[in-house]
């Protein structure tokens, strides 16, 4: 397959799959008259790195998720990023109610200039 039918199948942009490539989350594919040669195996993995896009994990991440020969197999890797997060969920979450919180809190604001809103802010911490 070209690299124009991988990016229909895998309904993703041809420059990310050439991205992946550059960054060595995809293997060099094979060359044929210049361009770019597919086989079928390259979707699965594609989808596979669309799904951890999806999931948030970052490119090291995902790096790490296909692992190399010789280590532990995918689902254990899984496993252990896929904790780690939800870990960092968690804690994103507790800091979206924190936010939430202020910004409830500051919809309430009748502060006339920045000056008394500051002295506000400073009472409530030393509080």
């Amino acid at each position: 397959m070209t690299i124009g039918e991988v990016a229909r199948h895998a309904r993703i942009h041809a420059s990310a799959i050439r991205f992946y490539e550059k960054v060595g989350l995809l293997p060099k594919p094979g060359r044929s008259g210049g361009q770019r040669r597919y086989d079928q195996n390259i979707l699965p993995r594609l989808a596979l790195l669309d799904w951890a896009k999806g999931c948030g994990f970052t490119l090291e991440e995902i790096r790490e998720l296909f692992g190399k020969a010789g280590e532990a197999p995918l689902s254990q890797r899984m496993q252990k990023l896929c904790l780690k997060k939800i870990d960092e969920l968690e804690t994103l979450s507790q800091r979206i109610e924190f936010m939430r919180g202020l910004l409830e809190r500051a919809q309430k604001c009748q502060c006339i200039d920045v000056q008394e809103c500051g002295r506000r802010i400073l009472n409530r911490r030393r509080s």
